[in-house]
């Protein structure tokens, strides 16, 4: 008897641990499911609130300024129609439920919009909620545009403006383009170091991609399958990476601004509670600045009267000290040697035309400004900008507009681009008309210095000649580090076709434009005129962005990195400490 209960016994205890484990193993497979769950939803709202962006770009303003993780952001909580439960912060406050989950999986998001001004970046903390588990996520989200793209085109042809070929050459290639349309291919000595996208039909001859590229062309002209064309049969084989894990694939079109007026608006005095809080420099016609070393800019820019305005349009101005004094003293903007600033830090920097508007408060009519020259006579024909452009001796370019206009909004830009601080210095310089570089243009820190530059018409590489089509300048090479976008034109060597080799161009940044600038000619055996190609991209773009720098007509936003971190609320909605 007593063995049969000692058999019993044991039986009893080996049932009780069977349940036992039995349990636990399915509550372990039940926690280890909500905690996937929880992370599942957290990304969902991230991926909602994204579609938020996408829908309404003027989102980011939109948040709970309750939230920890919002500190130091300018955010409003939507109501009425507009609320959004994921912005509940608290035990009380609601959150919002995953769409398919039957109601078993919710989140909440926390925004913090503090560098979107600056850099186009919003951070969001997304916290996921299945059962009684929580799990948070943070990510950065970005606008995507132009500078995704080392290499960024609209029309794979060179500008009508600029060559012979009529308007009616503005059309894609895949949308009927005219076969006499003179397009500008991808040659065998190009080396493309970084992502390529193009709304036209690439042509390609031997070239080398190193990152991926993406074109819009929806049809396969060569008739091998590929989203582009090989110009001829003497062309080399394209090298795409190994096994062509770059070659083309198809995108769709990334639509451009047609000016880039928006970023004059950041130069208004009167928008501070509208997103403006440090307005930049305005200048007027013909402006010069140099980039020295020392993290100061030497600035040129006689027609200056206000350099921060009111209204739109125009109706008032002022004067901002870290923009310098307008007027023709010594050491001002007026003078013959401009006046020296600090480079100002997180800023744009605008130069529009001579206002024609009596309104406008840098209008001037009839007058100019003091000891001002505004003609010259170059290659028989009369213009001048007062700066010196054209410079002694030299043939004003052919097939531009107006070039070196008096009155014109141009920039000419050079020097090393160096911060104030530690971080560096991050500036975005836009013109009403031309920007030339006139001289290499560098960082000081390729780390922390950031420059865009953004022409409403062509941005320039500045090549005088003069007559016998012979070179005015004698040095060579010229280095690039911007973030470069020609909204209605090209990035384009002036007077490429002339002179001798000038060595080669280096850009260190992203090129976005509306029309292939060719930068040199050459054949097989090396460049015959201009420069030869060598163009890096900044990795830095993926991620960053100079001050406002402009975006395409059709806004998404994509995550440039994420992390998993400790949940910011318990399963009841209350805070979690420290968080």
């Amino acid at each position: 008897m007593i063995m049969v209960i000692a058999i019993g016994a044991v039986l009893m205890i080996l049932a009780t641990v069977a349940s036992t484990y039995a349990i636990s193993g399915l509550n372990k497979a039940n926690y280890d499911q909500d905690y996937s769950g929880a992370l599942a939803a957290a990304y969902a709202g991230i991926e909602e609130y994204q579609s938020r962006l996408a829908n309404d770009t003027t989102y980011a303003q939109y948040g709970n300024t309750a939230a920890n993780f919002s500190s130091g952001s300018t955010l409003t909580l939507p109501s009425g129609s507009q609320a959004n439960a994921a912005f509940g912060v608290g035990g009380s406050a609601q959150w919002a439920t995953v769409a398919g989950s039957g109601g078993l999986a919710q989140y909440r998001y926390e925004v913090n919009n503090s560098a979107y001004s600056s850099t186009g970046i919003i951070k969001i903390r997304s916290t996921g909620l299945v059962g009684n588990l929580t799990r948070s996520i943070v990510a950065n989200l970005k606008q995507q545009g132009f500078i995704d793209f080392l290499y960024f085109t609209d029309y794979e042809i060179q500008d009508p403006d600029i060559s012979s070929d009529p308007s009616s050459c503005a059309m894609y290639a895949w949308a009927g383009r005219n076969s006499s349309c003179q397009t500008i291919q991808f040659s065998v000595n190009d080396i493309i170091k970084g992502p390529v996208h193009s709304n036209d039909t690439l042509q390609i001859c031997g070239s080398t991609f190193n990152n991926g590229v993406v074109s819009t062309s929806n049809n396969t002209p060569d008739g091998a399958g590929n989203l582009y064309r090989i110009p001829s049969s003497s062309c080399g084989t394209a090298n795409f990476g190994p096994g062509n894990i770059y070659k083309p694939v198809y995108g769709p079109v990334v639509g451009m601004p047609s000016t880039n007026s928006q970023l004059m608006k950041e130069t208004r005095s009167d928008l501070l509670a509208l997103g403006v809080p440090n307005p930049g420099c305005l200048y007027t016609g013909p402006t010069s600045i140099t980039y020295n070393l020392s993290g100061t800019m030497t600035v040129r820019s006689p027609w200056t009267i206000f350099t921060n305005i009111s209204g739109s349009p125009a109706s008032s101005g002022t004067v901002s000290s870290r923009c310098g004094t307008p007027g023709a003293g010594t050491n001002t903007l007026g003078s013959s040697t401009g006046q020296t600033l600090a480079v100002p830090t997180q800023a744009v920097i605008f130069v529009q035309n001579v206002p024609l508007v009596s309104s406008d408060p840098n209008y001037w009519g009839p007058r100019i400004p003091s000891g001002y020259s505004c003609t010259g006579a170059a290659g028989g024909r009369t213009i001048g900008n007062g700066l010196g452009f054209p410079t002694t001796n030299e043939v004003a370019p052919s097939g531009t507009s107006t070039p070196y206009g008096c009155q014109n909004g141009d920039v000419f830009i050079r020097g090393t681009l160096s911060g104030n601080t530690a971080a560096g210095s991050q500036e975005t310089v836009a013109a009403d008309n031309y920007i030339y570089v006139t001289g290499d243009l560098r960082y000081n820190d390729p780390s922390a210095d950031l420059l865009g530059l953004v022409g409403n018409n062509a941005v320039w590489v500045w090549n005088p000649l003069k007559s016998g089509n012979a070179n005015i300048l004698t040095d060579t090479n010229r280095e690039v580090d911007a973030a470069v976008l020609s909204l209605n034109h090209t990035f384009q060597v002036q007077n490429y076709a002339g002179g001798s080799v000038r060595g080669t161009l280096s850009v260190n940044g992203a090129i976005a434009q509306r029309f292939r600038g060719p930068v040199g000619t050459g054949t097989s055996s090396g460049i015959v005129t201009g420069y030869a190609k060598n163009y890096l991209y900044d990795a830095r773009l993926k991620y960053t962005a100079p001050p406002k720098f402009l975006s395409p007509v059709t806004t998404t936003y994509g995550v440039t990195t994420w992390i998993d971190v400790a949940p910011a609320f318990a399963a009841n909605g209350s805070k979690n400490a420290g968080t």
